[in-house]
């Protein structure tokens, strides 16, 4: 396929775990011809306001919001504002088509990608979306009639699109989390972390503001006394709003096997440490343990829009891929649960067979050949 120079705009966030995604579509049209002009549309605000910049890509923002289901009066007066907030974001992402002249419109999902692909649809401009996990969120399915195409992560879709608009794609990941670590991966990451290579290696990862159900678990265990933790080390990211409580927390105690902070910048060196992960799941995460073939137990979280993680984890669970531990079961039945996997090699040969035939390591390049194909 020739990749002539596009101009390509993309939409996506309110929420952080469409970002990511977004960038590294980018960063493959980019690749693909250097030429290609890329213009962000998000949400005033939000995370991709200041990640996408970073990225080196220029976004503009609209005055979109979310709407709030749980029930206060702050949220109540969001969601009155909502309705006239759509109606003017929709103007503004005609003004920016009309003025970009995009070749295609790409949607990640949030509500920030609603109104601008609807008005990319609306102005004849080819359009596409991209869903990263396995229940689709409402933004996608609605959009999903109006787009030419559907690029998804798992299969079984055809329940929220029409099938002959979807391609599985799997999500885009970094590079450097793309695939199984080598033995001298490995050992530079046991040397890195100043880990013991006779013992087994557990990682606890909750994003990076952290998750309070895995740092419950981890403080549930550690005043337990470390059950069953004999031959184990710990790896665990507690998250920048929970680090305060955690320092208090491990005051006093002399815990040398259990290493903690409040974010984890080399991701690859960790997950090549783990021999177990402990973490949510979300798409890009659940999408980086395949490609790595870790074996994993996820707690997905509560609260996030349609359960959608509990999707996620359990299209893994189904096929024998990963291990699930309800949020609510967390403190009492996470860290055993981890603990009596780490002493199963057999179990956990099994667990990383399986997540690796899942895996799914081309998406942006998948996606970017979609989008070229959809360009007359």
């Amino acid at each position: 396929m020739t990749y002539k120079a596009i101009r390509v705009i993309i939409s996506g966030g309110g929420t952080g775990g469409h970002i990511f995604p977004a960038v590294s579509i980018a960063n493959k049209l980019k690749e693909l011809n250097p030429e290609t002009e890329i213009l962000f549309v998000g949400a005033e605000g939000k995370m991709e306001m200041e990640k996408v910049p970073a990225a080196g890509y220029r976004i503009v923002g609209l005055p979109i919001v979310g709407l709030q289901r749980r029930l206060s009066w702050k949220n109540i007066v969001n969601d009155l504002q909502v309705p006239g907030k759509i109606l003017r974001s929709i103007r503004q992402a005609k003004r920016i088509i009309r003025e970009f002249k995009p070749d295609i419109a790409i949607g990640v999902g949030g509500y920030a990608s609603a109104p601008l692909l609807w008005a990319a649809t609306r102005l004849g401009i080819p359009s596409l979306i991209q869903e990263q996990n396995g229940f689709a969120g409402l933004t996608n399915k609605l959009l999903g009639k109006r787009v030419q195409s559907i690029c998804v992560a798992y299969e079984g879709m055809e329940r929220f699109f029409p099938a002959d608009k979807i391609v599985l794609s799997g999500n885009p990941i970094r590079k450097e989390v793309s695939q199984p670590a080598t033995p001298e991966k490995r050992a530079e990451a046991l040397s890195f972390y100043n880990l013991d290579p006779e013992k087994k290696h557990l990682l606890i990862v909750g994003g990076s503001l952290g998750s309070g159900t895995l740092n419950n678990a981890m403080k549930a265990w550690i005043e337990a006394g470390c059950p069953g933790g004999g031959n184990v080390e710990v790896l665990w990211q507690c998250g920048k709003y929970y680090k305060k409580g955690v320092d208090a927390f491990m005051e006093g105690r002399e815990l040398p096997a259990v290493r903690y902070s409040d974010f984890i910048a080399n991701m690859d060196l960790a997950y090549a440490a783990a021999d177990v992960v402990i973490t949510r799941s979300g798409a890009s995460t659940v999408s980086e343990l395949c490609a790595l073939g870790k074996a994993a137990v996820f707690v997905p979280s509560p609260n996030v829009a349609e359960d959608h993680q509990t999707h996620n984890a359990m299209a893994l669970v189904r096929k024998d891929a990963a291990l699930l531990v309800k949020d609510a079961e967390a403190r009492e039945k996470l860290l055993p649960t981890a603990l009596r996997l780490l002493q199963e090699p057999d179990r956990i040969a099994t667990l990383e067979e399986n997540i690796l035939k899942l895996a799914l390591t081309d998406a942006a390049q998948v996606i970017a050949d979609e989008a070229y194909k959809l360009i007359v």
